[in-house]
Formats: structure tokens, C-alpha cells, sequence
């Protein structure tokens, strides 16, 4: 099961995406999925929704840390306990991840590196102009806590 983020935004498709693809490639070819707001509550609204389609989930990916932490909270109303009954992983490595109660495992794109690259990629550009715009890829990292 998934909880995306708003599918009007090309971030929440990529997620999602890469979400499914993963999925397929290990004989998943449907995932259930409720769309959120990148929000708490959104989480909240979408987690309600899983539950009521689907009462049996085990796992959710969350498309960031802030609904995940909304999706917790649903599943401890519920009874169920995390990561025992549903296992539970975010999006962004954010301080949500460890606010939460279990801590959350997440997804974790290196930020500060992506930005050092940016400043570099700027000043190389400011420094010789006729250099073509570069493109670059991040690997992301998993970081396993509490809640899976």
C-alpha cells in the first residue's frame, strides 16, 4: 500500500513511480494507493482510507516523513501496532522521522549534498558561460528505524 503525495505534482508522480516499479519488479504489479497533501492530516485522511479498503495491510510507503507521522497516529487508534502488525516507511529523512513514535524508517536523499553540487554547478556556470547545463542524479539511502 501506498499514501502519495498530491498527484498534480511531478515530485509525487516520480515517487510514486519509482514506488510502483519497485513493486512490480518484485511481483507486485498492483499497490493500492490513497493520495494525500504532503500534510499530517492528509496522512491521517489517506491512512483512514487504506484501512477501510484494505483491513488487512501490513505495509505502507509514505510519500514523506509528515504524512507517515499522520498514518501512525491512525494505525494507533486503530490497534494496530507498528511495526508488528503494519510495517511503516517515509519519504525525506525530515525531523518528523524522528519525532515520531515509533521513529520512522524513511527514505533519505542527501540534501546537503544536492545543494553543495548546486552552489558548484552555479559557480562553474557563472565561471564559463558556454558550458552546458549539467544534470545530475542522487542516489537515495534508506535509514531503517522503529517502524519497519
Amino acid at each position: 500500500m501506498t499514501i502519495s503525495g498530491p498527484l498534480d505534482v511531478p515530485a509525487s508522480q516520480a515517487r510514486l513511480a519509482g514506488f510502483r516499479d519497485a513493486m512490480a519488479a518484485h511481483g507486485h504489479p498492483f499497490v493500492p494507493c490513497a493520495e494525500g497533501g504532503f500534510t499530517y492530516h492528509s496522512g491521517e485522511q489517506a491512512m483512514e482510507r487504506l484501512l477501510a479498503d484494505h483491513p488487512g495491510l501490513d505495509g505502507v510507503f509514505v510519500a514523506n516523513d509528515l504524512m507517515a507521522q499522520g498514518a501512525l497516529l491512525v494505525l494507533r487508534h486503530h490497534g494496530r501496532v507498528v511495526p508488528d502488525d503494519v510495517a511503516v516507511v517515509g519519504f525525506d529523512d525530515s525531523s518528523a522521522a524522528t519525532a515520531c513514535r515509533p521513529a520512522l524508517t524513511t527514505i533519505r536523499h542527501p540534501v546537503e549534498d544536492m545543494a553543495a553540487e548546486l552552489a558548484r554547478l552555479l559557480l562553474e556556470h557563472i565561471g564559463q558561460p558556454e558550458h552546458r547545463p549539467t544534470s545530475i542524479i542522487f542516489e537515495p539511502s534508506l535509514v531503517i528505524r522503529d517502524s519497519s
